[in-house]
């Protein structure tokens, strides 16, 4: 594959990661933990299809032996998709994405201490940067309403988990397949949501979306970044990624009219600028 081909099915995928919040606003009466239950749920199927499909019988054996790493990896996963679920249905949706877009920072920063890596001197200054950008975004959200607070405080836990995550698997020294992990995760966020989902409130609309979500925002996308990632290098990628905090903001905004605040867009284009910034010198001094 072509570079060019590479960089635009990234794109793709960016946009198709950024649909998430503006769906959930058209959703009629699904709650919270019940979004999240249907949503991993259709991620799920089409994932274990997949891997049944490749793997035939030896599917479950295959899980089952895949180690520590994939199942620590699964666990992480189930985090993500719990949290970021939960957070947009409590606040904003640039509130959401802009705080999950500290994930590199976050993760740079743990692994000084798990795996003994130095963080580099640009890395302190972006994470000092970044984390004023949010410390704005925060102070907005209290004075505004604690709902919002909420949401952001468990939206934390996406670049929290994934960041774990990452460093896990580094320290593991094992290539984890994202796959099985991927669907590892989609079962236990299912699972954990079900019982919390009870009684069921969605309609079939709600449902229909839902699925849509599960199959086309992060089953299919997901599939193809793991293909894509052999052709790109990992800071282009981490710079790509950003796009998704760009079009799912503008969608919420055009499609369900939900203008950021002003704090939020303020405190957001800090955090983008100086991801971009970071990771750019990044590829400069790597070239």
């Amino acid at each position: 594959m072509s570079h060019r081909r590479a960089l635009a099915g990234m794109i793709l995928v960016t946009l198709l990661w950024s649909i998430a919040g503006v769906v959930t606003r058209f959703l009629d009466s699904a709650q919270s933990f019940e979004v999240t239950f249907w949503r991993s749920l259709f991620t799920a199927l089409p994932l274990g299809a997949y891997y049944a499909f490749a793997h035939g019988r030896d599917t479950p054996r295959l899980l089952l032996a895949g180690g520590k790493a994939l199942w620590v990896s699964g666990l992480m996963w189930s985090v993500m998709f719990t949290c970021f679920m939960v957070a947009i249905t409590l606040t904003t949706v640039a509130n959401v994405l802009v705080t999950m877009s500290v994930a590199p920072l976050l993760t740079a920063l743990l692994a000084q201490f798990m795996l003994g890596h130095p963080v580099k001197l640009r890395t302190w200054v972006a994470i000092v940067v970044a984390g004023a950008g949010i410390a704005w975004m925060y102070a907005a959200n209290v004075s505004a309403d604690s709902r919002h607070l909420l949401g952001t405080l468990v939206a934390l836990g996406v670049p929290v988990a994934g960041a774990i995550n990452w460093n896990i698997l580094q320290r593991s020294g094992q290539a984890v397949d994202l796959v099985p992990a991927l669907l590892i995760g989609a079962v236990i966020s299912a699972l954990v949501t079900l019982p919390l989902s009870v009684p069921f409130q969605a309609t079939a609309h709600d449902i229909g979306l839902l699925a849509m979500l599960g199959v086309f925002q992060l089953a299919i996308p997901c599939a193809l970044s793991v293909r894509l990632a052999r052709f790109l290098p990992a800071p282009e990628i981490s710079l790509l990624a950003l796009l998704e905090i760009v079009f799912g903001i503008a969608w919420a905004w055009l499609g369900a009219n939900e203008q950021p605040a002003p704090q939020v867009l303020t405190g957001g284009a800090l955090v983008l600028a100086t991801l971009a910034l970071n990771e750019a010198w990044g590829m400069r001094k790597r070239a």
